[in-house]
């Protein structure tokens, strides 16, 4: 089986070493230098790569993507028909995003930008000590990993409430589904973290009236997708200070084009859809057992359900 990786070139080396100290029987190719196309049955891919290049492929059996999220999949033109896709549930990509999310509640819950205010304008001077078990947290999308940084923030003693498609039960988590349960995790949050999957019911579900029932003063986290988030309505509520502060790790588009307002804003934290990192060591075995079950006609681990978006 030809391995193709089309990963960001910098990690490509990085990638097929980690891959091949699990097989070194695998017969690796690195984008752009795919040697004889019919050879190619898996490709191991970013989400930036061209949906169009894996029509050049007439063996392949498997896609790989490398990452959570699956939504860069459903753009135009598409993937073959009847080639499976399998993501990747890692536990450094997990733990990496429930670190994002702990560093920016606490960020905001230990109002870390007004200390930062004080410290350029040279004042010393101690603010009101906030209540942990008085600040609400909701999350939105209670997968893999909103369920990992839902049970993180409960064991900080923070109250945490969780929306999600289908009904779940998660220990320290008090757990809605369905319409009214998404109108209740944003009315009861005082920050709010979206991790949900990006799909058409999803897309500019935050957006003004969204944000007009979240509570006053209240803070939203974004490290899903920037199409969840209508930008400016969320500009219009922070520059009203119905929402006290934001931090995106994602924007659409991303990068943001030169000048746009969120650069600048004081009101929001941005990183650049580094929350969480693939890490080739820590991910290679699930990729190389699923080039395996693929190769022997075996059930593929976290496949993907596109009737789903996830």
């Amino acid at each position: 089986m030809a391995v193709l990786l089309a990963t960001k070139p910098a990690a490509q080396e990085e990638w097929r070493t980690a891959l091949l100290a699990l097989d070194p029987a695998l017969d690796i190719r690195l984008w752009p230098e795919t040697g004889d196309p019919a050879a190619i049955e898996a490709v191991v891919m970013w989400g930036t790569h061209d949906l169009a290049d894996l029509a050049r492929y007439p063996g392949l059996r498997l896609v790989v993507s490398m990452g959570a999220g699956v939504d860069h999949l459903l753009r135009p033109p598409g993937l073959p028909p009847g080639v499976p896709v399998a993501r990747l549930v890692d536990r450094m990509l997990t733990s990496g995003m429930t670190e994002w999310v702990l560093l920016n509640t606490l960020r905001f819950h230990r109002q870390d930008p007004a200390y930062r205010a004080q410290q350029a304008a040279g004042v010393w001077e101690e603010l009101p000590a906030p209540a942990t078990a008085a600040r609400r947290i909701g999350i939105l999308g209670l997968g893999e990993l909103g369920t990992a940084a839902a049970q993180a923030l409960a064991g900080l003693g923070f109250p945490v409430s969780g929306w999600s498609r289908r009904p779940k039960v998660l220990a320290g988590v008090t757990c809605h589904d369905g319409p009214q349960g998404f109108r209740t995790v944003l009315a009861t949050s005082d920050i709010l973290v979206c991790l949900l999957p990006l799909t058409p019911a999803t897309r500019g579900v935050l957006d003004a009236q969204a944000f007009a029932t979240m509570p006053r003063g209240s803070y939203l986290l974004n490290a899903a997708r920037g199409g969840h988030v209508v930008q400016p309505d969320l500009l219009a509520a922070l520059d009203a200070g119905h929402l006290a502060g934001a931090a995106l790790d994602v924007t659409e588009p991303e990068p943001l084009p030169p000048g746009h307002p969120i650069w600048r804003h004081p009101g929001i934290v941005l990183t650049p859809h580094a929350a969480s990192l693939t890490i080739p060591a820590s991910a290679a075995p699930q990729v190389v057992e699923n080039l395996h079950r693929a190769r022997e006609g075996r059930p593929l681990l976290n496949l993907v359900d596109f009737a789903a978006g996830y």
